[in-house]
């Protein structure tokens, strides 16, 4: 049988992969999944670097479509209100980091729902001179450590996060920063021990567990709630990160101070 290449444009690693297992461990009940065969590594990268006109549809190897709007490693996918409602995923994290004014004080919350019914709110991890961008990774890293406990617990697990820059960093651009010894073309690495610790986490994870985008402020609740978590954070200085213990009326958690 003649040796085929496959292009992953959204899964949980994009590029370019040499064996279907390989590929299918990326797509897999990967919600919006896009993905293609070729017979070549030359017009797999071609593809994958947007250079060939066809674009693959989601779920399939070998046919193509209309064309779409080109996807890129570059690329994260944003995820509505609806679309996450109905994942068939037991536990699903909300993330999100705030910052007064950027920089300045800075919190993260997390959300926990299981079985769609809100179920933990988090918060903590106060900086005093933080940045946006350093409260929403460490919001991303608690998600990720609650992550594995519920992996090891045999549920599966989602999170979701409102900053694609985290994202990025953990779930793509690690990849090469690390290969090249965590260094990348102009400049330095911001927020690098940070970024370190959760690529190593999301590396053991990363076959059970989905890091995905939503909007913020859009009216996804878990996002909704784990903002005001990271404002709390920020009101009471809170270094360590703390469950929230001050019940779970939904309506009245809305009506706390929003980022």
């Amino acid at each position: 049988m003649a040796k085929k290449f496959y292009v992953v444009w959204q899964g949980r690693e994009t590029g370019i992969f040499t064996d279907w297992a390989s590929c299918k461990k990326q797509v897999d009940q990967f919600p919006g999944a896009r993905y293609k065969s070729f017979p070549d590594h030359a017009q797999a990268e071609a593809a994958f670097n947007g250079t060939r006109s066809s674009a693959s549809s989601s779920g399939s190897s070998s046919k193509t479509s209309a064309p779409r709007k080109k996807s890129t490693a570059n690329t994260v996918k944003t995820y509505t209100a609806k679309e996450i409602d109905a994942m068939n995923i037991e536990t699903k994290i909300f993330t999100d980091g705030g910052c007064d004014p950027n920089p300045g004080k800075a919190g993260s919350g997390v959300a926990v729902y299981r079985d769609n019914t809100l179920a933990e709110l988090w918060y903590g991890l106060y900086e005093p001179h933080g940045t946006n961008n350093t409260a929403e990774l460490h919001a991303l890293h608690q998600a990720l450590i609650m992550a594995e406990t519920e992996v090891k617990n045999g549920t599966s697990v989602a999170i979701y996060c409102d900053s694609k820059y985290s994202i990025q960093c953990v779930t793509q651009w690690a990849v090469n920063w690390e290969k090249k010894g965590w260094k990348k073309q102009g400049g330095e690495i911001k927020n690098l021990d940070l970024i370190k610790a959760s690529f190593a986490l999301h590396q053991t994870l990363k076959d059970d567990i989905q890091v995905l985008h939503v909007n913020g402020h859009v009216g996804v609740e878990g996002n909704e709630l784990a903002d005001r978590m990271s404002i709390m954070a920020i009101d009471r200085k809170d270094l360590e990160f703390l469950q929230y213990t001050g019940g779970l009326d939904i309506s009245a958690l809305l009506a706390m101070r929003a980022g």
